[in-house]
């Protein structure tokens, strides 16, 4: 199937013919769906705390952040803003041309209330001689719009997320990527006041984000009294995916070249595995809000960020114990009520293993990269959930998992589903290293089950992209897992464009 100039192709990506090979079996064997125990809540498997909770866990980060330790802020950064602006796409190729659907009617008439309209106006002067205001009163809403989303107007169109403007200040409007850098400065910043913040960018936006960096960077350490280490990096080569045909064969351009695909953020596990941190927080780029409602969402992350440093101390304390052999019986029972009670780990062997087959098998649940993720009641995002399933090993443990990993045709398994009473916003905090802090390699901690296949398009023709595991679900898959409650506050996503114009956004 392969020929000699694809082998070349490979090489140039750091792929083996082997891992092409293993790709295309996916395409012809799909992936199973996993088997689920039920939908986590707080009855069984959300930890919902009091307010007093929440302060002895703030309280236990805040100490946390007086020693030595690592802290990163993770952001996913690489998404290009094409479908914040789909509906205005569709617009300027639209037959007609002043705003007919709710959508661009509530765009227009809130225009003046986005963050970018003032950097808007200036290039409508620029390049139409006239501001937004008279453009509008004379029906040239397209042209409006071609300004804003074309490479001769802002160029929304065509960049990520993180550099446009989302929120505005007396000082002036932020962008996406700013607000992470003030939100890191409130929750993340170490004891030598140092915030460090790693963003995963494409290649060619990469220039964009270090000229933000120059500009702004300076501004933000000054204001907040911390000094920022601020890295980047992009998605590497041999995490791209083969594309295939209807027949499962190699989907070839024009050129007879084999057509990769970027593997979705499952790929950024390379990525967070090169870090050198104790603590990582992980948030999308879109998820942020303007400094009057950042004190909800600055209190919860370091309630998450306090819980996993009290899970993880707790972790390391029976990992000594068990090391040094000095145990009783008593407290290897009390270890089973940990892995059950507090992780939700639950095995149906363990009754008729061995004292020592016991002990090892503890241990091995125990030394796991660890990570708690904030749930939000369901509110009809869209996203995945919080589920108790099962695993490889026959145990039951939290898991977040999306529709496509759940079979829709099982009547159990969809009710489980649509009765889930929580979300995953995508709010981690991770811990990456063991007791004799050596980091964990990540990549052994995936299920490569866990993927799916999409359909996409390519110069007018159909075909079947790999996504590999997700980042936050198969990618953490054989992690241990809290699930903590959080309010809806701390999640605001910008999808569309017009989710800006939400309160929580103005």
């Amino acid at each position: 199937m392969l020929k000699p100039e694809d082998l070349l192709q490979l090489k140039t990506k750091n792929l083996t013919e082997n891992q092409v090979e293993e790709q295309l079996n996916y395409f012809i064997k799909g992936f199973p769906f996993l088997k689920i125990k039920s939908s986590a809540s707080v009855e069984k498997g959300i930890l919902c705390l009091t307010e007093d909770g929440q302060n002895r866990f703030i309280e236990s980060w805040d100490n946390y952040l007086k020693s030595k330790k690592r802290i990163t802020k993770f952001v996913p950064a690489s998404g290009a803003a094409s479908r914040m602006f789909k509906e205005l796409t569709a617009f300027l190729q639209a037959s007609y041309d002043t705003p007919v659907t709710d959508f661009e009617k509530d765009f227009f008439d809130g225009i003046p209330d986005f963050a970018f309209y003032e950097a808007l106006n200036v290039v409508c002067r620029k390049n139409e001689g006239a501001d937004i205001p008279s453009l509008l009163a004379k029906g040239r809403y397209k042209t409006v719009a071609a300004n804003l989303l074309k490479p001769e107007g802002l160029g929304y169109g065509s960049l990520p997320k993180g550099l446009l403007l989302f929120h505005r200040y007396r000082e002036g409007a932020r962008t996406a990527m700013e607000e992470h850098l003030v939100e890191g400065a409130l929750y993340a910043a170490n004891s030598e006041h140092t915030v460090d913040i790693h963003f995963t960018v494409s290649p060619k936006h990469l220039p964009l984000f270090e000229a933000l960096v120059r500009e702004k960077k300076a501004v933000y350490e000054k204001r907040y009294g911390v000094t920022y280490d601020l890295s980047f990096s992009t998605q590497p080569a041999n995490t791209d995916t083969i594309a295939v045909d209807g027949a499962n064969a190699p989907f070839r351009d024009a050129k007879g070249r084999i057509v990769f695909r970027p593997g979705g953020h499952g790929a950024l596990i390379q990525n967070l595995n090169r870090l050198d941190s104790d603590v990582v927080f992980i948030k999308n780029i879109d998820n942020v809000t303007p400094d009057g409602m950042k004190d909800i969402v600055v209190r919860f992350k370091k309630v998450l960020a306090g819980v996993l440093v009290t899970l993880q101390k707790k972790i390391f304390g029976y990992v000594r114990l068990i090391e040094s052999g000095n145990y009783t019986h008593e407290q290897i029972e009390e270890m089973i009520y940990f892995l059950q009670d507090v992780l939700c780990i639950k095995n149906p062997e363990t009754k008729f293993l061995e004292d020592v087959e016991l002990v090892l098998y503890i241990k091995k649940k125990l030394m796991r990269p660890l990570r708690v993720c904030g749930m939000v009641k369901n509110a009809g995002e869209p996203g995945g959930g919080p589920f108790l399933a099962y695993n490889s090993d026959n145990t039951i443990s939290p898991q977040i998992l999306e529709s496509s990993q759940i079979d829709m045709t099982n009547p159990e398994a969809k009710k489980a589903f649509e009765q889930g009473s929580h979300f995953n916003p995508v709010d981690l905090v991770c811990a990456l290293k063991d007791v004799n802090d050596k980091k964990y390699n990540l990549p052994d901690y995936v299920d490569r089950d866990t993927g799916f296949i999409s359909k996409k398009s390519k110069d007018g023709r159909d075909l079947k992209a790999l996504e590999l595991p997700g980042l936050w679900n198969g990618s953490m898959s054989d992690w241990n897992t809290v699930f903590v409650e959080v309010p809806i506050e701390t999640f605001n996503p910008v999808k569309t464009v017009n989710d800006l114009l939400r309160p929580q956004h103005q």
